[in-house]
């Protein structure tokens, strides 16, 4: 009897037989996320607890067999993908959500459970869980704290790392280790938390966290302005920040993106112009009412096309209707969209948006750019005609080798939220300093001395 088929025998005996698949549709439905690669594994497994967890990785530890994570496989770079085979370890059969605390301001919960389902749990007892990346009613909190995403609001809340208080952890070898706790603070020892948080699946497994929660602000407002440029809507948001305001999000999309979506969503109210700003207020009532008309003003002096508001919940979701349809409508255009969210200084913003425009003119492939203004966090999007073949394939690279390169010139960053996967390896030697690197391998080897965890990856 080969190692696979000892091992698949010993977790069914431990996990049950309908946790352990080995069926080719089975494992064809976690063999890759939203990204373009996938890799069919050997076995895929399905514990239910962290017992169940940390028995998967002990047994696969002593055989020897790699281990890839996997929460609801809505990522973007194939970092759930088994590169090397193997086992895949589905948690969204662990998808509880196991507490919401009013008085300590705290969500645990485990990591299959929906990232839009926690939110909506918290909102129910007047709290928030500020994180909220474009796919939050489909992607899990595991995938979340493993790529440390972020989502609009990251302007005035931050991203997952600044909310994840305690994990507990399943290492490489099936001990289960639990870091932080309750407290909102807590300097004992080393950060931990912060270490396993956007480490894709490379160190550990989370089987539990506990989630910092804020008040729910109980009025918010929002505000979608066009103008004839880019570099005006750029203007306009650096016009936000100097008037002394900090919005809870500033989203803006360039000229292919907002045509695009006038085609897919031909009822949206989109400003006229070539160049969108969305930003959302909360908080209390008066300040929020005050603030949105000071804003609309900043903005009409920014010399705004027009300017709506909406000052309650529905109106602002028909808003932002037309900002979370981006994605779905550049798919529209029948081009594959390679969505790349690269991050770059604030004031490089109009940079950015400039040289994808020269990228597109020299290379021919349309570049799409929307996303987070505030943080710098834009996504630029490549699109690009028969991408199956290996010519336009390789054409796509060099964009994106010119693109990557021009980012790290600036000090800014190849990835603000999908993480590394396996979509940007050919950067990563580009992205850290060989010195970076080298501590990463260290850290690497301390937790995973075998390699066993998500191989194929980053380290």
């Amino acid at each position: 009897m080969n190692k696979l088929a000892a091992l698949r025998r010993k977790l069914r005996a431990r996990l049950g037989p309908d946790a352990v698949r080995t069926a080719p549709g089975d494992l064809d439905a976690v063999a890759g996320d939203k990204w373009f690669a996938a890799r069919r594994p050997d076995i895929a497994v399905f514990p239910a607890s962290t017992e169940e967890a940390s028995a998967v990785l002990a047994l696969s530890h002593a055989a020897g067999v790699p281990v890839t994570a996997r929460g609801a496989g809505y990522g973007y770079v194939g970092g759930c993908v088994a590169q090397t085979g193997g086992i895949v370890l589905s948690t969204m059969r662990m998808n509880r959500i196991l507490e919401i605390d009013s008085r300590d301001f705290v969500a645990r919960v485990q990591p299959g459970a929906l990232t839009g389902d926690i939110q909506a749990r918290a909102r129910r007892k007047g709290l928030l869980y500020p994180p909220d990346p474009a796919s939050l009613k489909d992607c899990s909190i595991g995938g979340n704290i493993a790529t440390n995403a972020g989502g609009p609001r990251c302007l005035k809340y931050g991203v997952t790392r600044n909310y994840v208080l305690g994990l507990e952890v399943v290492l490489a070898d099936g001990v289960v280790v639990r870091l932080g706790g309750r407290t909102h603070k807590n300097k004992t020892g080393f950060d931990l938390i912060g270490m396993f948080v956007g480490s894709e699946g490379l160190l550990g497994v989370v089987t539990e966290a506990t989630l910092r929660l804020l008040p729910h602000p109980p009025a918010r407002a929002a505000l979608s302005a066009g103008f004839p440029t880019m570099r005006m809507a750029a203007a306009a948001v650096q016009a936000v920040f100097r008037n002394g305001y900090l919005p809870a999000a500033v989203e803006v999309a360039d000229r292919f993106t907002l045509d695009a979506g006038r085609r897919a969503m031909p009822d949206a109210n989109i400003p006229p112009g070539h160049a969108h700003v969305l930003i959302e207020l909360d908080g209390q009532p008066a300040s929020v009412r005050g603030e949105t008309k000071d804003l609309a003003r900043v903005l009409s002096e920014a010399r705004a096309t027009r300017v709506d508001v909406a000052l309650d919940e529905a109106s602002c979701d028909r808003l932002w209707q037309l900002r979370r349809g981006f994605s779905d409508a550049l798919r529209a255009t029948g081009l594959t969209k390679l969505n790349e969210d690269v991050v770059v200084p604030r004031a490089r913003l109009v940079d950015l948006v400039e040289f994808a425009r020269r990228l597109e003119k020299e290379s021919g492939f349309p570049v799409a750019c929307f996303g987070h203004a505030g943080d710098g966090n834009i996504h630029v999007n490549v699109m690009a005609a028969d991408y199956g073949n290996p010519q336009v394939r390789a054409d796509v690279e060099r964009v994106l080798d010119r693109l990557f390169a021009k980012v790290l010139e600036w000090g800014g960053a190849i990835t603000g939220e999908h993480g590394i996967g396996l979509a940007k390896l050919r950067w990563w030697n580009d992205a850290l300093s060989s010195e970076n690197r080298a501590l990463h391998a260290t850290i690497k080897r301390a937790l995973d001395p075998r390699g066993l965890l998500n191989p194929g990856k980053f380290v």
